[in-house]
């Protein structure tokens, strides 16, 4: 297996640039998700890692080797795409024996390949059958077999679940983190579902606008977002943010008077910031009710969802959702206090949507 280096890779279609100086690095045998909305250029930067796309500038190594201009079939990559692009007038067998014999690989050592692959995806006994014969997720299960058939150097998944039902990609998810981990590939994931990604990556790559915003594993970028736009993006429900002004040892969030958490007291004095953006994750407040310490608002709805709930409160206008236990009763309208969990509060910079602490880096 490899390490893949991404060095300083701008790729540019016409006037648009979809990636911007993008330097990355991915460990050998490493999961690293890549994840960002629609448009984000995550996808364009999986095809630069295949070879079907060249970069612009920029170099790209597997281990010590610069692939930038080896074609994709020198690669030795296996790519799984979102549509699944099965061969419908191929048999499961001849779709995932399709990269051997472009190679020309001898027919009783595909055979056996083919065999071994397919047991491990649990589909041996489909091998006879034609792609229109099988549900979604036995077709997806084919083309990652295609994909692994070759024993790649580098697995590249572009949203190869999000034509799969809810618990359907559960399944899969749990399978091909298994499957990465058993053959200790390098792998690279391509979603835009952050629930996808928090689950299965070693490390996640946030992108926006071509740009990579912050790298880290799961509970670096949900715990410590370093931009507004990460916390919001991770987290269902995301992240809460509210304005606040600097006062001398609190905010004042609305009229609301939160004590400067102890971890940002010598930052903010030496920023000497005024306004920053107070986030903090739904499950690191609770509702009280009545007033108390905390953002005094009324309760605008609540959602039930099984053994917890959501609900909704209204702070001077501004809605910040917190997490209940199921058994608490509340109707809309009523006064309540959301408190506030301070070690886990983030205080971002109101013009840069920078958190503090990463403005120091500048």
């Amino acid at each position: 297996m490899v390490k893949v280096t991404l060095d300083n890779i701008t790729k540019r279609f016409g006037d648009f640039e979809a990636l911007k100086r993008v330097s990355l690095e991915i460990a050998d045998k490493e999961f690293m998700a890549l994840l960002g909305p629609s448009g984000s250029g995550k996808s364009t930067l999986l095809y630069t890692i295949a070879g079907i796309y060249k970069p612009t500038s920029g170099r790209i190594y597997f281990d010590d080797r610069d692939v930038t201009d080896v074609p994709p079939k020198d690669r030795n990559v296996g790519l799984v795409f979102q549509n699944w692009a099965l061969y419908p007038h191929m048999k499961v067998f001849d779709n995932i024996a399709f990269p051997l014999e472009l190679r020309k690989v001898p027919k009783d050592e595909i055979s056996k390949k083919v065999k071994k692959v397919a047991e491990m995806l649990h589909i041996e006994n489909l091998l006879d059958r034609y792609p229109w014969q099988l549900s979604g997720g036995q077709q997806q299960r084919v083309a990652i077999a295609r994909a692994l058939v070759k024993e790649p150097d580098v697995l590249l998944l572009d949203e190869p679940l999000s034509n799969l039902d809810a618990l359907l990609r559960l399944e899969v998810r749990a399978e091909l983190k298994r499957l990465q981990k058993e053959l200790g590939i390098t792998a690279v994931y391509v979603t835009h579902d952050q629930a996808e990604a928090l689950a299965m990556a070693d490390r996640i790559a946030v992108i926006r606008g071509g740009e990579i915003l912050q790298v880290g594993d799961p509970d670096e970028v949900y715990y410590k977002p370093k931009y507004r736009f990460v916390g919001g993006f991770l987290g269902s429900p995301p992240m809460n943010f509210v304005e606040a002004e600097v006062q001398d040892s609190y905010l004042d969030v609305y009229g609301n008077k939160i004590p400067i958490p102890p971890q940002y007291r010598e930052l903010v004095k030496k920023l000497g910031i005024r306004e920053v953006i107070l986030g903090f994750r739904p499950h690191d407040a609770e509702v009280v009710k009545g007033k108390a310490e905390g953002l005094f608002g009324t309760v605008y709805s609540f959602e039930p969802l099984g053994r917890e709930q959501i609900i909704t409160v209204s702070v001077n206008g501004a809605s910040v959702k917190v997490f209940a236990p199921e058994g608490e009763h509340f109707t809309f309208g009523e006064q309540v206090t959301v408190k506030l969990r301070e070690d886990r509060i983030i205080l971002f910079d109101k013009k840069t949507e920078k958190a503090l602490e990463f403005l120091l880096e500048e």
